[in-house]
């Protein structure tokens, strides 16, 4: 084990003053007012249950103490393999340190512990670490749950050790011999050493020189899990997918707490919205000027780096060699923290008003109400340690395709991804979802009609991500669009403002109404006025896989079909090849040829629609891509919306709405009523007729029907290839 301070102690603070870029904006302590909000604030976070008990803290030393003397054992094993003399294996030495929210003192129950291995240069990373190492705690009793994670930034090895999670990080420094009291502040530490432990080593010396620079420790830590529980519940704490991680927002916090030194803690929580709502990024967020050195080490820089300057919200860490630790950042989510800045900084001023209380600032961010459409991204294995490898790996991957829908688009499609992980229990193999909210850039000038084809970037995206070195046969992952009212039902409840009927119960109460609800449909004339509603388009096909790229996912297609099963005017024939290896797996289906029976209006209106779109050049006898009419007049906000995806989502709504109109009608309402009720159009689908098709059937009016009419209603037979490879 390393010395007491690897280990989360902090000496005293020395006074920001002397470190701080620039002078305090207040001197100003609090008024018996802050008091009052400071204990109110205090009480609320001791209500959530952000502290451990200290039987929780001792099992915890432990498991550092267990963790130590493992490593230390692994280091002789290495050493005597090495043919060392018997002395220099006696002699041989790792420590471990901690670093992150435990070495800061601002861990709370079930938090993770961060953990830094410190061995002899001797020893490396790519074979002892991660296959050795890896061995000895695959057959220790203790352990489970261990993943290697050898090509991220920082490498790591994350396991849990006795019920507590603990990610591993390396480093081989120079000494032939780790000394039992070494200084891993001292820059001898950096002497011929790599950029990965360079990157290591500084989680340990950035939270240690973190506790030197802020005025008063124990309000910065306070501070610091209050505005953590806030990012959480607000799902912008996650490095990870773009947010900003513990030590983003830990240097954020020690900051403001330079900038009002004497504040308590409820007063950093106002001002740290007030400052960083008003901050003007990319200006750099910096504790202590930054320190150059002969060692040669890269430092930020956007003067020289080209690369530092495309960094869009730096906050740049205290100790050489000073790096940007929110690199992670793109466009998109920092528009999303910007907004929630501002929201804090709203309610904020309402509890300074005695308006509302502490609650208010961590109401839960409703992630699945704020868009009207996502990206669900799908990934399934063979079983839960696959998942759990493959999941790491694509999780450290979705950075990647927010950065690359943002380059594709020109930046007018905006993502938002969402931290958390969703898990569908009803599957018989190990699955898990993530989900990412869409929507077009406010106040970006549309034409009509106008979307956007990300077909190609998430095909790109899925090939980068099947380069995993790790690969295992049943890792595969699917990637489709959904709307707001497609989110599946094993989305935790929380994340909407009321609790939704389940779908079941939701078609058993109404089951004619049309699942796809985004389009909406009125007649041309009449007292309101009637237009198609469309959402922001999309293109892309509706779920990409590794092996079949027009795969569907059943989440959109198995509800879609469902619906028009139930639908006395449709049928449908299904060849449904489920994903190998993974038994009665309905997430994820080929749809080899879906043959629908639609009721649509063959009246002259409806005819001369139908030749006209026939003629045009868009409609192609390959469904895969289809295309919404616009029909009608939309208002700003509407344009541009609808969706291309590979599977007929907008058609499906057609269908399910003009076959609506027919069966909901009032018994004995004659064609010419109900003609008078179809859209413009009768939103034909766009795809050529097939053989099948060439006779029209005429509608058999039924005793329990509604549709009264002679022939002038037909059958089209439209036949949708979704699916060209098995």
């Amino acid at each position: 084990m390393g010395s007491p301070k690897g280990l989360g102690s902090s000496s005293p603070p020395s006074p920001a003053k002397e470190y701080a870029v620039t002078k305090p904006i207040s001197m100003a302590g609090p008024t018996p007012a802050d008091i009052q909000r400071n204990f109110e604030l205090k009480k609320y976070m001791l209500r959530s249950g952000l502290y451990e008990s200290k039987e929780d803290s001792a099992k915890r030393q432990y498991v550092l103490q267990r963790l130590g003397q493992i490593v230390r054992g692994w280091v002789k094993q290495i050493t005597g393999s090495r043919g060392y003399t018997n002395q220099m294996v006696e002699d041989a030495n790792a420590l471990i340190f901690t670093f992150g929210s435990y070495r800061l003192g601002v861990h709370g129950p079930g938090s993770d512990i961060d953990t830094l291995c410190i061995g002899p240069r001797y020893v490396n990373r790519e074979e002892d670490f991660f296959f050795t190492l890896h061995d000895i705690l695959a057959n220790t009793e203790e352990v489970t749950e261990l993943q290697p994670v050898p090509d991220a930034h920082v490498p790591v090895m994350k396991f849990k050790f006795d019920g507590i999670s603990i990610d591993l990080l390396y480093a081989s420094i120079s000494h032939l011999v780790v000394p039992k009291d070494l200084d891993i502040t001292d820059l001898s530490v950096l002497h011929n050493v790599d950029e990965p432990t360079v990157r290591s080593l500084n989680g340990c010396r950035v939270a240690d020189q973190i506790l030197r620079l802020v005025p008063n420790a124990e309000h910065f830590r306070t501070t610091l899990c209050c505005l953590k529980l806030w990012a959480k519940r607000r799902g912008v704490y996650s490095n990870v997918t773009g947010f900003l991680g513990g030590v983003n927002w830990a240097l954020l916090v020690a900051h403001i707490c330079q900038l009002y030194p004497n504040a308590v803690p409820s007063m950093l929580v106002s001002r740290f919205f007030r400052v960083y709502t008003q901050w003007r990024w990319p200006n750099p967020v910096m504790l202590c000027p930054i320190e150059e050195n002969e060692l040669g080490f890269s430092i930020w820089n956007p003067r020289k780096n080209p690369r530092d300057r495309t960094h869009l919200m730096p906050i740049i860490t205290p100790t050489y060699p000073c790096m940007n630790s929110s690199y992670n950042v793109s466009t998109s989510t920092l528009r999303v923290m910007v907004e929630q800045f501002q929201y804090g900084n709203k309610i904020c001023g309402e509890i300074e008003l005695n308006n509302v209380q502490w609650s208010a600032l961590f109401e839960p961010n409703l992630f699945f109400e704020n868009y009207k459409n996502y990206l669900q991204i799908d990934l399934i294995a063979a079983d839960i340690d696959d998942l759990r490898a493959w999941k790491g790996w694509v999780e450290s991957r979705l950075r990647q395709l927010t950065l690359m829908i943002e380059r594709d688009t020109l930046g007018k499609l905006q993502c938002h991804p969402h931290p958390n992980e969703y898990v569908d229990t009803s599957k018989q193999c190990a699955h898990c979802a993530f989900f990412m909210g869409l929507q077009r850039k406010q106040g970006e000038i549309v034409q009509e009609g106008q979307q956007f084809d990300i077909r190609g970037t998430v095909e790109q995206f899925r090939h980068s991500v099947n380069m995993y070195m790790f690969w295992k046969p049943g890792m595969d992952i699917y990637v489709s669009h959904v709307r707001r009212r497609q989110i599946p039902s094993y989305v935790s409840a929380h994340d909407y403002r009321q609790s939704r009927p389940s779908r079941s119960t939701a078609q058993l109460q109404n089951p004619c109404k049309p699942f796809h609800e985004d389009v909406v449909f009125t007649s041309e004339h009449g007292e309101r006025n009637h237009k198609r509603k469309y959402d922001d388009r999309l293109d892309m096909k509706d779920s990409t896989s590794p092996q079949r790229q027009k795969s569907v996912s059943p989440d959109i297609m198995s509800k879609s079909l469902g619906n028009m099963a139930r639908n006395s005017s449709c049928q449908f024939e299904v060849s449904q090849v489920q994903h190998p290896g993974c038994s009665g797996f309905s997430g994820v289906c080929d749809i080899k040829e879906l043959i629908i029976v639609e009721c649509v209006d063959l009246t002259n209106r409806g005819q001369d629609e139908l030749n006209k779109r026939k003629q045009s050049p868009e409609c192609a006898s390959n469904s895969s891509v289809i295309t919404s009419v616009t029909s009608g007049s939309s208002s700003p906000e509407d344009i541009g919306s609808g969706f291309k995806t590979g599977c007929s989502e907008d058609n499906i709504s057609c269908i399910e709405g003009m076959n609506d109109r027919f069966q909901n009608a009032p018994r004995g309402t004659d064609s010419a009523t109900i003609e008078k009720e179809m859209p413009s159009g009768n939103e034909v689908l766009r795809s050529e007729l097939p053989e099948q098709a060439s006779a029209m059937l005429d509608v058999v009016p039924n005793s329990k029907g509604s549709v009264h009419s002679e022939s002038v209603q037909k059958l089209v037979i439209r036949r949708f290839s979704l699916s060209s490879t098995a």
